[in-house]
């Protein structure tokens, strides 16, 4: 990748944005000794090494992962330029040529029995521009580019957002009522769906700021559950025998994907297998010289839901709100019918200082029951962190994006052409998610029969590691090679 795209959060900071390994990385670069101390070694160029008289050899490249990468409390953004595994397209298009290659030998040859793909509406979206197409076309043409892949099962992400939704307003019920019984301090409660945000409070704010943020999982790590161990029972299929992969709109859902929270010891499986991004699966296209154009619809998969629910007419869905998912404005609706039976509210959120900053609240006879924000982009998350540290913040519900503008103006997003500015794009694609068809969380059918099926029942308790985690303070260390002199 040429230039790095991960959101802001990562990128500026107090920390260094470029480390070199060899120096400043604390996974070190390691050279195994093969050979007898006294050894003459002679460099001959920066891939060879000859030892004495022998035969050249090819030294090894330093691999540095992205879960490397999360257990340091340096930068994040160095990754790109080191050799980055297991997240790539060339990573994604080698296991679809293996899972070709087992099936030609025999069904019996390789673990990767099945490779399911899933769909986030934002990727969708700036790919139906980037294409002139229409958003449910261009979601059935991805489906058609993915089989043809070899992708077995295609999935839409719209029951994963509803149940991510649905769980961090529940959260919020529960915090409020904490706080009100003064039980603990849990207010505001902090979206916790973007990955760069919370990478940048665990490293840089850590146990102050991690009690305010939800331990609702984001929509791709729910979808990442609801794959590995409710799909792969319907499918007959064990978990680590399933590949997943997710098109987002950010980089920083591969950092996500590769959290030790969102990976199954037992057997060494993760949640979610590889993460492409909206810009990467346009070079994907490109090394072919085709277009999303270029690929016949087809169908996406609803192995969740009865037959009749399954002959939707849509698969690509909205919610009121912001388009990245409308957390703000589900918790302030779920909220006000619940905790003052107040319904119909009329949500109106007004900007302050800048357009990424907005402010919504609900009022009784002159008193606020509610005040809601919704704070995009790096400059607003410090000032909003600055107010919690002086305890000032009014707040009892934040949603929080690294990216200024949210989820539809993700880092991995495709880049305006034609002469259009950032601002301009979001604003289309804004558009674009204003006139999909809106999704009722609490009326999603596939929802309440995920909650019948998969999260209720005797195991309750026990399932709610489906959709809920923890986040973790990351303690900065210094060692002598980070000191700069």
């Amino acid at each position: 990748m040429a230039e790095s795209r991960f959101s802001g959060a990562l990128q500026i900071t107090n920390l260094d944005d470029f480390i070199t390994p060899s120096q400043e990385c604390i996974k070190p670069v390691e050279y195994k000794k093969k050979y007898d101390t006294g050894a003459k070694i002679k460099i001959q160029s920066k891939e060879f090494v000859e030892i004495n008289k022998r035969e050249p050899e090819q030294l090894e490249k330093v691999e540095i992962t992205l879960a490397d990468c999360l257990a340091c409390s340096g930068c994040i953004t160095s990754a790109e330029s080191v050799l980055v595994s297991q997240q790539n397209q060339e990573q994604l298009l080698r296991i679809f040529e293996e899972k070709k290659s087992q099936q030609v030998a025999s069904d019996e040859s390789g673990n990767i029995k099945l490779i399911v793909v899933s769909f986030s509406v934002q990727p969708i979206l700036s790919l139906a521009e980037r294409y002139d197409l229409d958003p449910e076309d261009t979601a059935l043409r991805l489906a058609g580019y993915f089989r043809e892949l070899g992708a077995d099962v295609i999935l839409d992400m719209t029951a994963a957002d509803d149940l991510a939704l649905l769980e961090s307003a529940k959260e919020f019920i529960k915090r409020y009522n904490y706080q009100q019984e003064g039980l603990k301090k849990q207010i505001p409660m902090l979206a916790s769906s973007c990955p760069g945000w919370i990478c940048y409070a665990e490293k840089t704010h850590g146990s102050f700021i991690l009690p305010y943020i939800s331990n609702t999982k984001s929509p791709q790590q729910i979808m990442g559950s609801l794959v590995k161990y409710h799909l792969s029972k319907l499918k007959q299929v064990l978990p680590e025998n399933i590949y997943h992969v997710t098109l987002m709109p950010c980089y920083d859902k591969k950092l996500e994907a590769f959290r030790d929270d969102f990976v199954d010891k037992s057997n060494n499986t993760k949640d979610v297998d590889c993460v492409i991004t909206s810009i990467e699966l346009e070079q994907m296209l490109e090394q072919q010289n085709k277009k999303l154009n270029d690929f016949e619809p087809s169908v996406i998969d609803s192995p969740f839901v009865t037959l009749e629910f399954s002959n939707k007419p849509k698969h690509i869905w909205s919610h009121s709100g912001s388009g990245s998912g409308g957390y703000a404005d589900f918790i302030f609706k779920y909220a006000a019918k619940n905790l003052f039976q107040m319904t119909d509210v009329k949500l109106e959120f007004k900007d302050l200082r800048n357009p990424d900053f907005k402010e919504a609240v609900l009022e009784q006879d002159g008193k606020v029951l509610l005040r809601f924000a919704i704070a995009n982009g790096f400059r607003n998350i410090q000032n909003l962190v600055q107010k919690l540290k002086r305890d000032k913040c009014v707040y009892h519900y934040v949603e929080i994006m690294a990216c200024p503008a949210g989820c539809l103006n993700g880092g991995a997003q495709i880049r305006p052409r034609n002469g259009l500015q950032s601002r301009q794009l979001v604003s289309v694609l804004e558009s674009h998610y204003r006139k999909l068809a809106e999704m009722d969380p609490e009326n999603n059918p596939v929802v309440k029969k995920l909650y019948n099926s998969w999260l209720d029942g005797e195991d309750s308790d026990k399932n709610l590691a489906f959709v809920q985690t923890q986040y973790h303070e990351i303690e900065k260390t210094n060692i002598a090679l980070t000191i700069k002199w």
